[in-house]
């Protein structure tokens, strides 16, 4: 498990506040009913938020939670905070201009699969490539619940919904490779109902800095109900635990994830006929995007039969808001009437 530590030193929240006294949970509960349906997995999602935040230490008030549209998006009025209940799949895009204005923010997005990878495709994937300082929760329940039920971008083919009645003939996204091909420098994904591996890796992801991804595999009950099923105990033989320089076998070490001497691809195969194939060691640091994609291509898109679960990357790259508040830093008192002289000149001054 992950040791959290105080804000200044955490590099996602260098430059944040911490509290002037210790906070609890209560804290950070608002006055506002909880209005999920029961059983929704978004409940625990919430409960290991709020028991997080005292840890990190971080003022409330410099605390911001930016939402789109959804159930998930409900999220902010729950908090004891400041956030915003924004436009459908514009969440990135606000959080991406607070985060750039003001340094003194924890900003954290809370979206759903359909608000961000479908209006919200674009915002999410540039976010990502900027590598802005944000914090991203992205709630997958394979659905449109707050819509009652309609088939969303990561639903599988096949599924019968109200408006796939004979059964979506859509590919799914699968969140993780997206964010990975778009560079993203941290990415994970864990699920609601393993409240330590989920507040492990929101821990993770608030200690990076620069844009991180959390895909949260959570259950509703409602219109997808049990779809998650198989991954709900940590030890299910259907996870593929990821663990930073240690080999990646799974269902208690029966099977194991091999490269390909010819093809180069991953593959699953039991652990007795591994034979004189390499066993994949998971190094989340590399800065070779090409492995973790491959092992996010291991995720049964369909009945998810296996999933990788984990950090699938964490690496250091230069962070957008970062450098656009370097570019307009002003210079010494001294030389700033040269500098704005130059400004104004500009470069390209016609002459005769």
């Amino acid at each position: 498990m992950t040791t959290l530590t105080s804000g200044p030193t955490l590099g996602g929240l260098a430059g944040v506040p911490l509290a002037i006294e210790p906070t609890t949970r209560k804290d950070f509960v608002s006055d506002q009913e909880v209005r999920w349906c029961p059983g929704c997995g978004d409940y625990a999602v919430l409960a290991a938020f709020q028991s997080l935040m005292p840890k990190l230490g971080v003022r409330r008030e410099n605390t911001v939670i930016i939402s789109g549209i959804g159930c998930s998006s409900r999220f902010p009025y729950y908090l004891d905070s400041y956030g915003v209940h924004s436009i459908h799949g514009r969440a990135p895009s606000l959080a991406t201009g607070l985060a750039m204005a003001r340094e003194d923010l924890a900003v954290w997005v809370v979206t759903g699969d359909g608000d961000a990878l479908s209006i919200g495709g674009n915002h999410l994937i540039h976010a990502l490539r900027r590598n802005t300082n944000i914090t991203i929760l992205l709630f997958n329940n394979r659905i449109y619940g707050l819509t009652k039920g309609q088939y969303s971008p990561t639903s599988e083919t096949g599924k019968v919904t109200k408006s796939t009645p004979a059964g979506s003939v859509s590919a799914p996204f699968n969140p993780v490779k997206l964010a990975l091909g778009a560079e993203a420098t941290f990415v994970a994904r864990t699920v609601d109902s393993n409240r330590a591996h989920l507040t492990e890796v929101m821990t993770r992801a608030v200690e990076h800095r620069g844009a991180s991804l959390v895909e949260i595999y959570q259950n509703c009950p409602i219109f997808n109900d049990g779809v998650f099923d198989g991954l709900k105990e940590p030890d299910s033989p259907a996870i593929i635990p990821l663990r930073d320089g240690e080999p990646i076998t799974f269902a208690g070490g029966s099977r194991s994830v091999v490269r390909d001497a010819v093809t180069g691809r991953l593959d699953v195969v039991p652990t007795h006929e591994v034979g004189d194939r390499t066993v994949v060691v998971h190094d989340e640091r590399s800065d070779d995007v090409a492995q973790a994609v491959a092992i996010a291509s291991l995720t049964d898109d369909q009945g998810l039969s296996q999933s990788p679960i984990g950090i699938f990357r964490d690496v250091d790259r230069p962070v957008h808001d970062d450098a656009a508040r370097a570019q307009v830093r002003m210079p010494d008192p001294a030389d700033r009437a040269a500098h704005l002289q130059s400004l104004i000149t500009g470069t390209d001054t016609w002459t005769a």
